[in-house]
């Protein structure tokens, strides 16, 4: 009765941790930043058609001139668009508020600064060398993740010790793997310019912008999944050694 308590608790913080990965890997609101410089002009920005260009002029007509560019951004996509400048931040990026004029590019290579347009580019930063680290470690922590649930469904019910001590070390390794992404994560908005990296070819024209950054929710889920899935881990470990031992 206890150890099905144990597997029993450790199945459902396992699977609240990984959905809490794979919410925070498949969502792009890791960073959350406001500026007053004006739109965002990328340079592979995508020419909308006939139709899409009457309404994006209505949309930029509606803008106030007091108005703020707010960007999301996490693995996948970068977004930016323009919202109230009385707008707050979290509220804004509900996906009930974001307007049809959004803008979005590939940004498989966040959160670590990547240099947009010509090649090197002025606003180019060093750090972008360590953006690969953060790549690699969200993949395999979300590998592990999954590849470790896959084993502990295959030794439920109770018939492998092996299966149970393996899952529980693909858990325990998905979340050290998503720790090092968290503090990745942490390192780059506390110690690396994102004033700079936020504005980019903007910058030279809004010396004085006030940029607000923010930590998004999808960094909150996948910190608040790295305890869950490690005590999971610990839990299905356990559980595995208990099998054995009564063999």
């Amino acid at each position: 009765m206890r150890v099905g308590a144990a597997a029993l608790a450790a199945g459902l913080s396992g699977g609240l941790g990984t959905l809490c990965f794979l919410l925070a890997f498949g969502t792009d609101y890791w960073l959350v930043v406001s500026d007053d410089c004006g739109p965002v002009t990328w340079p592979f920005q995508p020419t909308p058609s006939e139709g899409e260009s009457a309404n994006a002029t209505e949309t930029e007509a509606a803008v106030p001139a007091s108005s703020l560019t707010l960007h999301h951004e996490g693995f996948f996509w970068r977004c930016a668009f323009q919202t109230e400048a009385t707008a707050h931040e979290f509220l804004a990026i509900l996906f009930t508020n974001q307007p049809d004029a959004k803008v979005c590019v590939h940004g498989y290579l966040f959160p670590l600064p990547v240099a947009l347009g010509q090649v090197p580019h002025p606003s180019y930063d060093a750090t972008a060398v360590f953006r690969g680290f953060w790549t690699l470690l969200i993949i395999l922590g979300v590998v592990s993740a999954v590849a470790g649930g896959f084993l502990l469904v295959c030794g439920i019910p109770f018939l492998s010790h092996k299966l149970y001590r393996l899952g529980g070390a693909l858990l325990i390794v998905a979340a050290c793997f998503f720790l090092g992404v968290v503090v990745l994560y942490v390192l780059w908005v506390e110690l690396v310019d994102v004033r700079r990296y936020v504005l980019q070819e903007r910058g030279d024209a809004c010396p004085d912008a006030r940029v607000t950054v923010l930590y998004g929710w999808s960094f909150m889920v996948a910190a608040a999944g790295v305890p869950l899935e490690l005590l999971s881990g610990i839990l299905f470990m356990l559980v595995g050694y208990v099998l054995r031992a009564r063999k």
